[in-house]
């Protein structure tokens, strides 16, 4: 049938068509009534307008729709198609498949019909309706893969199968990495596109059984039974190669990488809300964890992860009550050539709301990543320069260490309020020193440098905490503009029996003090390592448990300052 060409209706369709008119105005659905015996379709205008029909009345319909049906589904509606024309009684077509649109989209759809006979018994008519199915049903519309729905069946299933058998398998949840990014850069219909492209990137290389499921926001999933650790690794490492390419859709460049979270069943549980809760727990830790990467559940991994998640919302609640929980500790350094204390580096600490003290490098990992770290930063300063001004009336010179984050470099408003606490508090430049851990410093050099400048500019010195512990701790000597070196306790703890240790120390201090940089030594424990640090190396100060803990105020001006006053 060529398009336009016009059909005559057999007499069974003309005797309907009055009322097929009636009904395709009373609801949205496709309708269609078929007569058997001469071959000819009639149908309703809208599954003409939504798929690559030549009209709406054809002769051999199957000739044109089954071409459109998805290639998975297709024999199996010919085979259905075959068996109704072939009945001899009343007989209901119930079926669902995907069908390509005119935009070259597959869709789910559900076919209801019935076939009508003759009075001898011979099919004479078929009539129904076909309907697109709702996302909640089936399928996904962005992708056309089944949805987070038949996901949750199918694991039932799978779960199902292992009661029955004892064969256990593996859960995969993909999300992918930075695709905020996508959205926000272009647009949501570009979005869109780009989770098509990732569907058939992953399909592509998913082994034959196996189905992708396409889950809420960016995530898709895979149910693997049977799997051991080694396949599902092979199965992710196809992933990672076929997004490992930028990707153009419509001119748009995109490049986007996936986190994988797997758990395998019923190890990680016997019911389908906890696997997918573990799953995506264990697809989390793979994105803090660096991106594009794939984690395995573990329990106790699982339990690190919840109190992250508890002690996030603690940590905005301790935030928005002006810092409440947040305290300061203070460890003492002293001048490595006779021994005076001259400062104390200010050490934030933090007890949750059960009471409990937190170690810090379980929540200042998180105040950097939610940014809560510039208000509690601008917290820390302040209280640190408040005790700093009262330790000044028993040393002179005192001058506090403050740890500043790489977020707080970035936050451009962080200069102007050092600036406006010194004036309040009525504290020169030079009772403070700023720094920054050498290994949060990224390639940026030319922008952080412009920062430091900017507070050296004014006298306040900035110094490079953890100096070796770094990625490049020469290169940041070269391109990073600071006052002071503090040497961490890793080239310290072997520089009694290591010559290499002992040497490499020696000639840091010296070509730190060659371009005007003094060197503070961290962690310095034993009398031993402080001689060698101070005769041989020339370190200029020193901080370590050998001349004192991180203290609580009280207890520092109990333990040091007393000792001053006398």
């Amino acid at each position: 049938m060529k398009k336009n060409e016009r059909i005559p209706l057999s007499p069974c369709l003309r005797r309907f068509k009055f009322f097929f008119d009636l009904l395709k105005k009373t609801t949205d659905n496709y309708l269609f009534f078929a007569d058997i015996q001469e071959n000819i379709v009639m149908v309703s205008p809208n599954l003409v307008q939504d798929f690559d029909l030549p009209g709406e009345i054809m002769q051999d319909f199957d000739a044109y729709w089954a071409p459109l049906i998805h290639p998975e589904e297709r024999s199996t509606y010919l085979a259905s198609i075959r068996g109704l024309m072939k009945t001899q009684t009343i007989f209901e077509h119930n079926m669902e498949y995907r069908v390509k649109t005119r935009q070259g989209d597959y869709v789910w759809i559900r076919c209801r019909g019935r076939v009508g006979n003759d009075r001898d018994g011979t099919p004479s008519m078929f009539a129904g309706m076909m309907s697109r199915m709702a996302q909640r049903n089936q399928a996904d519309e962005v992708t056309g893969l089944l949805n987070k729905y038949q996901f949750e069946h199918a694991v039932k299933l799978a779960l199902n199968q292992y009661r029955a058998t004892g064969e256990g398998g593996a859960i995969m949840v993909f999300g992918l990495d930075n695709f905020k990014i996508v959205n926000e850069t272009y647009n949501r219909v570009v979005g869109d596109l780009v989770l098509k492209r990732v569907a058939e990137l992953i399909g592509n290389v998913l082994p034959a059984p196996l189905t992708l499921f396409k889950l809420d926001g960016d995530q898709f999933a895979v149910i693997y039974p049977e799997a051991a650790e080694q396949e599902v690794a092979e199965i992710f490492a196809s992933v990672q190669s076929a997004l490992s390419r930028p990707q153009d859709i419509n001119g748009h460049q995109y490049f986007c990488t996936a986190s994988c979270g797997t758990v395998f069943y019923p190890t990680a549980g016997k019911d389908y809300l906890v696997l997918h809760k573990h799953a995506e727990a264990a697809m989390d830790i793979a994105k803090r964890e660096g991106k594009n990467r794939s984690v395995l559940f573990s329990k106790d991994q699982y339990n690190r992860w919840v109190r992250s998640i508890s002690m996030r919302d603690s940590l905005w609640d301790s935030v928005e009550n002006g810092c409440m929980g947040f305290s300061l500790f203070f460890q003492p350094q002293i001048s490595a050539e006779d021994q005076k204390l001259i400062g104390a580096e200010a050490l934030l600490r933090w007890k949750n709301p059960k009471g409990r003290m937190v170690a810090p490098m379980e929540f200042i990992p998180i105040l950097e990543e939610t940014k809560l770290i510039i208000p509690v930063g601008k917290w820390v300063f302040e209280e640190a320069l408040k005790v700093c001004k009262k330790w000044r009336h028993v040393v002179p010179e005192f001058q506090i260490s403050v740890n500043m984050s790489y977020e707080q470099v970035k936050d451009l408003s962080f200069k102007e309020f050092v600036t406006e606490c010194l004036a309040r508090y009525d504290m020169p430049v030079d009772a403070v020193i700023l720094e920054l851990t050498e290994s949060k410093i990224v390639a940026d050099w030319s922008f952080v440098n412009r920062q430091f400048d900017s507070f050296r500019s004014q006298g306040i010195a900035i110094a490079m905490d953890d100096f070796g512990t770094g990625y490049s701790s020469l290169a940041s000597l070269k391109y990073l503009s600071c006052d002071i070196v503090k040497i961490d306790r890793e080239f310290v703890k072997k520089i009694l029996e290591n010559d290499f240790d002992r040497k490499l120390v020696q000639y840091v201090v010296a070509l730190c003090h060659s371009i005007g940089i003094k060197c503070c030594i961290e962690g310095v424990e034993e009398e031993a390592e402080y001689e060698l640090l101070t005769k041989e190396c020339k370190a200029d100060s020193i901080q370590g448990y050998l001349f004192g803990h991180p203290e609580s105020v009280e207890n520092f001006e109990e333990k040091f300052l007393h000792m001053e006053k006398h």
